[in-house]
């Protein structure tokens, strides 16, 4: 099965907000998405869904990812999948769905581009849940 990436025509003016979220970290779209639920009082859902491939596109290219980056994978969730769910959810700030979603497909990437340390913490948790996680 392969996956085709939809290009999508960026207005002018929204151009520069699109760059700035493309280089972000799934943990600052995250808070990002829970300040505007906070300021709009709106339910961000949708937006996560969408945010994910924005965050994910960036590493793709390979310039993002050297040699204090890594990459985490979730290889499989094991025999404890709520677990690995719970850990998703926290780190990633994915709703239920999202994080079930996630291990289901294992094997699957959860992280791009993240520094080591934060690649290294995270594989930890996830496998202190009972996931085969890989780090590359």
């Amino acid at each position: 099965m392969t996956e085709e990436k939809k290009v999508v025509e960026v207005p002018a003016k929204f151009k520069d907000i699109v760059e700035k979220i493309e280089t972000m970290s799934v943990l600052d779209l995250s808070e990002l998405v829970k300040l505007f639920e906070e300021k709009f009082g709106v339910s961000a859902q949708a937006v996560a869904v969408a945010a994910a491939p924005v965050a994910g596109g960036d590493a793709e290219g390979g310039d993002a990812v050297g040699p204090s980056k890594a990459s985490v994978e979730l290889k499989s969730a094991g025999d404890q999948k709520i677990q690995i769910i719970k850990v998703l959810r926290e780190a990633l700030g994915l709703g239920l769905k999202e994080a079930k979603d996630m291990a289901d497909k294992a094997p699957v990437m959860v992280k791009e581009g993240v520094d080591k340390k934060e690649a290294e913490e995270l594989k930890a948790k996830l496998e202190a849940a009972g996931g085969t996680v890989a780090l590359k």
